[in-house]
């Protein structure tokens, strides 16, 4: 059940980065919350499945931390892409 916190955590800073962070026109507003939930709970399954326990702090501070890195990076990522590509297309169908 302490799994959803890290969700909700992942969730929520996704939600606040897609805000923050520029670019938020060229991607959809479900992907930077939908981004975080799904690492915070993936590594906080898979650091269960090593055996961490919820009274390991390590479970906690990494299954928050790694949304807190990877979100940021993505978005950044994929906003310049988009940007790109938009860039491309637009040369491609000869528009101003």
């Amino acid at each position: 059940m302490d799994i959803l916190l890290a969700l909700i955590f992942g969730g929520a800073y996704g939600g606040v980065l897609h805000y923050l962070m520029p670019g938020r026109i060229s991607r959809g507003a479900l992907l930077a919350p939908l981004l975080g939930a799904f690492l915070g709970g993936l590594v906080w399954m898979a650091l269960t499945w090593v055996g961490l326990t919820t009274l390991n702090p390590w479970l906690w501070i990494v299954s928050l931390a790694v949304p807190a890195v990877v979100v940021p990076s993505a978005l950044a990522v994929l906003t310049r892409v988009r940007a790109t590509h938009d860039a491309r297309e637009r040369l491609r169908l000869k528009i101003s």
